[in-house]
Formats: C-alpha cells, sequence, structure tokens
C-alpha cells in the first residue's frame, strides 16, 4: 500500500469512500476473533447513532463499530486494523461541537463508553485514576465526600467523558482560575496506532524528556487512543459567590473583563452573554438575569469567606467604575447554582427558540470582546441570520451561536460562511480559531488561515511521527497542504499578512 504521507502532506483515502465488502467481511472477521459478539455492531441501523458528534451537520455511516470492554482488547482493534489499514475514529460520550468524532465511512468507530470505571481516588494524593468512558461530572460525585473536586467543568459535564475532554483539552466556566484538562491531568495511558501501549506523564511534577503529555492532550485521537486518565483533584472551597454585572452597552461590558484582569482579580468564573442570549436563557430556567442590560457579566471568587467577600468588594468597584449599571450578589448557594445555571443551559436554551443553531468557537484578546460583538451584528445583516452570543470572558473564548433552519435549501452553507468569517476575524485579532471545542471538520479549512506553511508541515511531521500509516481519524484536526491551496483564503498569521495567497501543489 502507498505510504499516505508524500512532499510532507497526508493523503488520506477519500472520507466518502466505503470499504469494499470484501474488506468489510475481512475486517469483521478479524475483529471476531479478538472481540466478543455483543461489542460488534455491524448492522446500518445499530451503527446509524454514531454517525455523528454535537455537530451533526456533519454526517458519516461507519463500516463498523466495536464496543470494547477492556484496555486490552482496545490494543487488539488498533493491532487489527493496522494490520488490515482500516482507519479508525475513536469516540466518547459524541458530545463534541467540532466533528471531531465524526466516523470515516471505510473504517472503524471506536466506542469507548464502556470503560467507565473510576479505577481509585486518593484523597492524600489528590488525585483519581479513571476509565475514558467516565463522565466529567461523576469524578466530582466521586470524590465529593473527601471534600475534593475535579476542576475543569464544560457545560456538558453531567453527559461528556474524560477521554473527550482529553481529547479536545475540554475547559469550563471555571479554566480562567483552574486551568483546562491540560492543567489537570498528570498521566495518561493508552495505545498508539499499532496497538502498542503508551504512558505520558506520571505522578511527580517534572517528568523526564519531552512533554509527550501535552502533546497527546488536545491532539483530538489523531496521535493515540486514550484507556486511563490520572486527574488532580482540587479541594473545594469553603465558599463561592457570583456577582452579576449589567451593562447597557456591550463595548463597555467587555472593557469591564480587561478591567477586572488588570486591577489583578483572578475570578474562578468570568462569564459574558448579550442580551439575545441572556433573554433565552432567562424564558428556559428563570435564572434571575437581567434581560434589559445589552450584556452581562457573571464574575464568581471563591476561597474563604474572608478572601471572598475582599474579593467581592474589588470586583464590585472595578465593575461600578467599568460602567455597570447594576450589580447583583449571590445571597446563597442555591442563588449561586441559579445564576450559573443560566449560563450552562445557554446551549439548550437556544435550541428552544430557534430549529438548529451552529456554536463558534473562537478566541481573542479580552480588550477585543466589546468590538468582536459589535462586528458579529454587522455580519448577522449581512448573512441574515441572528446571532446570539455566550463567552467565557476570562480567557477571550467566544461562543456565538448562529441560529438557522437546516430545512431551508442553502441555510447551513451560509451559516458556514457566517461562522468561518467569525473565526476568521478571531485571527485578525491576534486570536485563534478555536479555544475548547477542537479543530475537527469544522474548523479545518479555518487552519488554513490561521497557520503558516512551515507550522503545517510541523504538525505534519509529528502526525506522522505517532501514526505514520495515518489510520487515526483521518482528515481532521491537521490541513493537508492542497486543502490549504484549495481553499484559497487569504492567509493571516497572528494578527499580520504571511502571504498574498497561500502556495499550491
Amino acid at each position: 500500500m502507498n505510504s499516505p504521507y508524500e512532499l510532507g502532506e497526508l493523503r488520506f483515502a477519500d472520507i466518502h469512500a466505503g470499504l469494499p465488502e470484501a474488506r468489510r467481511e475481512a475486517l469483521l472477521t478479524a475483529l471476531r476473533e479478538r472481540l466478543p459478539e455483543h461489542c460488534i455492531i455491524a448492522d446500518a441501523e445499530g451503527r446509524r447513532p454514531y454517525e455523528c458528534d454535537g455537530l451533526t451537520g456533519y454526517r458519516e455511516l461507519p463500516s463498523v463499530v466495536v464496543m470494547p470492554e477492556t484496555e486490552a482488547q482496545v490494543g487488539e482493534v488498533l493491532a487489527t486494523c493496522h494490520r488490515l489499514q482500516v482507519p479508525v475514529v475513536a469516540r466518547g460520550a459524541g458530545t463534541g461541537l467540532s466533528g471531531g468524532a465524526t466516523p470515516h465511512r471505510g473504517g472503524v468507530l471506536l466506542a469507548l463508553a464502556k470503560l467507565s470505571q473510576i479505577i481509585d481516588i486518593d484523597p492524600i494524593a489528590r488525585t483519581a485514576r479513571v476509565q475514558p468512558g467516565v463522565r466529567n461530572l461523576a469524578i466530582s460525585e466521586a470524590a465529593a465526600v473527601h471534600g475534593l473536586y475535579y476542576a475543569p467543568d464544560p457545560s456538558s459535564q453531567i453527559a461528556c467523558t474524560i477521554g473527550g475532554n482529553v481529547a479536545e483539552n475540554s475547559g469550563g466556566v471555571h479554566c480562567l482560575k483552574y486551568g483546562l484538562t491540560v492543567h489537570n491531568v498528570m498521566e495518561v495511558r493508552g495505545y498508539l496506532v499499532d496497538g502498542q501501549p503508551f504512558c505520558f506523564g506520571g505522578r511527580t511534577p517534572d517528568q523526564p524528556g519531552l512533554d509527550l503529555l501535552a502533546v497527546l492532550i488536545g491532539s483530538e485521537g489523531m496521535l493515540g487512543v486514550v484507556t486511563e486518565v490520572l486527574v488532580k483533584l482540587t479541594p473545594k472551597p469553603q465558599l463561592a459567590q457570583v456577582v452579576m454585572a449589567s451593562f447597557a452597552d456591550v463595548e463597555a461590558a467587555g472593557q469591564a473583563v480587561a478591567d477586572l484582569i488588570a486591577a489583578g482579580i483572578i475570578p474562578a468564573g468570568l462569564e459574558m452573554m448579550d442580551q439575545g442570549m441572556t433573554a433565552a436563557v432567562e424564558e428556559f430556567v428563570h435564572a434571575g438575569y437581567d434581560t434589559q442590560a445589552a450584556a452581562i457579566l457573571l464574575c464568581e471568587s471563591d476561597g474563604t469567606p474572608t478572601e471572598v467577600a475582599e474579593e467581592i468588594a474589588h470586583m464590585k468597584a472595578v465593575l461600578s467604575a467599568s460602567g455597570a449599571t447594576g450589580l447583583a450578589v449571590s445571597q446563597s448557594e442555591d442563588e449561586r447554582m441559579r445564576f450559573w445555571s443560566g449560563r450552562k443551559n445557554a446551549f439548550p436554551a437556544s435550541g428552544r427558540i430557534s430549529p438548529d443553531y451552529y456554536c463558534i468557537d473562537g478566541t481573542i484578546p479580552r480588550r477585543m470582546l466589546g468590538t468582536m460583538l459589535r462586528r458579529i451584528a454587522g455580519m448577522e445583516v449581512t448573512y441574515g441570520l441572528r446571532c446570539i452570543n455566550v463567552f467565557h470572558a476570562g480567557d477571550g473564548n467566544l461562543h456565538p451561536l448562529i441560529l438557522f433552519d437546516a430545512s431551508k435549501p442553502g441555510e447551513f452553507e451560509t451559516t458556514e460562511r457566517f461562522g468561518a468569517e467569525i473565526l476568521e476575524l478571531c485571527v485578525e485579532m491576534g486570536g485563534t480559531v478555536t479555544g475548547e471545542h477542537g479543530v475537527g471538520l469544522e474548523k479545518i479549512n479555518s487552519m488554513c488561515v490561521q497557520f503558516a506553511l512551515e507550522e503545517r508541515l510541523a504538525f505534519l511531521s509529528v502526525k506522522r511521527a505517532f501514526d505514520p500509516p495515518g489510520l487515526l481519524n483521518p482528515g481532521k484536526g491537521i490541513p493537508t497542504l492542497s486543502r490549504c491551496a484549495e481553499y484559497g483564503r487569504m492567509h493571516v498569521h497572528r494578527g499580520s499578512l504571511r502571504f498574498p495567497e497561500l502556495p499550491r501543489f
């Protein structure tokens, strides 16, 4: 079989090309020799639920779905697919929003949901060792008896799994103070493309050699398949309170975010919503939001009662000086959770007011938040579509939600163009095309906008080192050189023009 790499470019089989029937039967025979029959889903109806992740605009039916029950079976599946040169896409709970778990029609969908054991919780070391199918929230629930919790808390934490969090380097509303997945994972075990085991990281804070753990986290299943994760646990704070600040102007709200950080305040959470989003959320969960404000900020402080009282007073002073028209502070744990329930239900609330929505995930400098909202308002007019916005304001991570109707011919394509323009603007402002959702299929063209030829070649070299045959999650994350040429977009790199046009090969 010809190598999929030529001239530094990954050349994968067309993702839409199915597996020939003879090869599919050979694959099924080989898998049945290594897995129980109930771990293999071969019929079309059984495979249908796995055709997409949370980004439903991209769908493919995998040739086979396998659901291993042990780590060893994962290695067997990978070794088999490697021998037969069959692509493999790993999948967790399917809550991802970038198409990263979209199957390959000619490959195996490796579903890891059955690897769902919390192996060990060590309250002294403050760690938990878990399998990839463990839900994010389940770790905190299990650790609560020890006064501990797992800090990264994506909005989908009730359903998303730790394996998917590792693949996408997930964050959440508290990532500003407590970090992303990469800051809360100590060790990862799993298997390489050929079924050989690996272990990156460890219990000690500094491991010899290159930091391959950080390379693996956020690699979207393109470098290896995770089967066990050692995470850090954080002591639960004695107290937490939230300030809800209202603003009559979105740019003033954006500036207030920059002012808080400039004042030396690092909130436990710092979120921003525009009026369209607060209206949708308030109608859904009745969180107590100010729906008359052009934008609101949710700013949380946690720690000892004394620390929280001092920080809340400091926050209120900065927010008032930045033009807040109203301030409300949670007076009980129930009220604090109600404020956050609104933010965490932003996506389902959006689904109630529109047949479909498309969530963007770019990042910009904090000081540009207001400018971005104003520019998005102009794009709404250009594309004839409504966009409501919620941001992880503390780190400039945007989540504009474009509302559309997929049943209307051409409207999804228009929505994609709207989203691509937002991401190009993120790069233009000195930001990046993704903050926590990953690249997957959705942003692969936008990667051509952000990264220069030399950078893309470096990404491809890392991919080649881990996955020489190019079988793990092919066609995702890293654009081929020819794709960038075909995309034909002006190339912006860190806010400046690198090339008048992309090179062609």
